[in-house]
């Protein structure tokens, strides 16, 4: 199928589009929705963090971007959804909609893992749509999950830390490097390994289906909660570059 991959900048659906891609399929667009302000937003749909980073990403892939801002917010809060105007759903529907406008798509690659909140909703768009959402990370054991990204050659960053255990130290640590720790604090506190309880949010930096790299120059810290147990911060991402792969 021709499929539109939605991107948020982390691991989960980058590492989808390269499963799309080992099943057969062509991305043809990436869709992501951007933030109304620089400041990270709270929603239950989208990552804001590292928002400044997908464009690049997309260079770096080869593939045409639509973007649009999430004006919307959590209106619909229940497990199933009712479509309602202003509810950032209705973001994704618009976006989505664009883009089916403009490219031949026939699927959408969502990368899900855990969140049935998030899989209704996006499965409520596509349906509407007509297209197949294709989400191959959904429910998979995480621990193997993580060890499979590593090991296929992903390397994305640590750019947002809230959870006990992790600290402001740890941002801008690849997977490899977090992924001891990571397996460490699932057994002494039940931590999600793949951060799918909010525990840490990331930027991926490379990917078998990347063209060139990206480098990060420099960031800057973000404090949003100084918790003796469980800090909560990110990085801003003020300085990214493309590089060959061979550098």
């Amino acid at each position: 199928m021709k499929v539109v991959g939605l991107i948020s900048g982390g691991k989960d659906s980058m590492y989808n589009l390269m499963q799309c891609v080992a099943s057969g399929h062509s991305i043809v667009a990436l869709a992501h929705l951007k933030p109304l302000s620089e400041e990270e937003q709270d929603s239950m749909m989208y990552q804001s963090v590292g928002s400044e980073g997908v464009e690049l990403q997309a260079k770096a892939l080869g593939i045409p971007l639509y973007t649009s801002l999430t004006r919307g917010r959590t209106k619909q809060t229940s497990m199933e959804y009712e479509r309602e105007e202003g509810d950032e759903v209705e973001d994704l529907m618009e976006l989505l909609t664009k883009i089916k406008s403009e490219v031949r798509i026939e699927g959408v690659s969502v990368g899900a893992i855990m969140s049935d909140y998030q899989r209704i909703r996006v499965e409520d768009v596509c349906k509407r749509l007509q297209l197949v959402p294709l989400a191959y990370l959904w429910h998979r054991d995480q621990s193997v999950l993580l060890q499979d990204m590593i090991n296929d050659k992903l390397t994305a960053v640590l750019i947002k830390v809230a959870s006990i255990g992790l600290s402001q130290k740890d941002l801008g640590k690849t997977l490899q490097e977090m992924q001891p720790r990571l397996q460490s604090l699932n057994k002494e506190y039940g931590m999600n390994v793949c951060g799918e309880g909010g525990e840490y949010e990331t930027f991926t930096l490379d990917c078998p289906l990347f063209q060139k790299s990206i480098k990060l120059v420099d960031s800057k810290v973000i404090l949003h909660s100084d918790d003796a147990f469980a800090p909560v911060a990110y990085l801003k991402l003020t300085q990214l570059s493309l590089q060959d792969k061979n550098s």
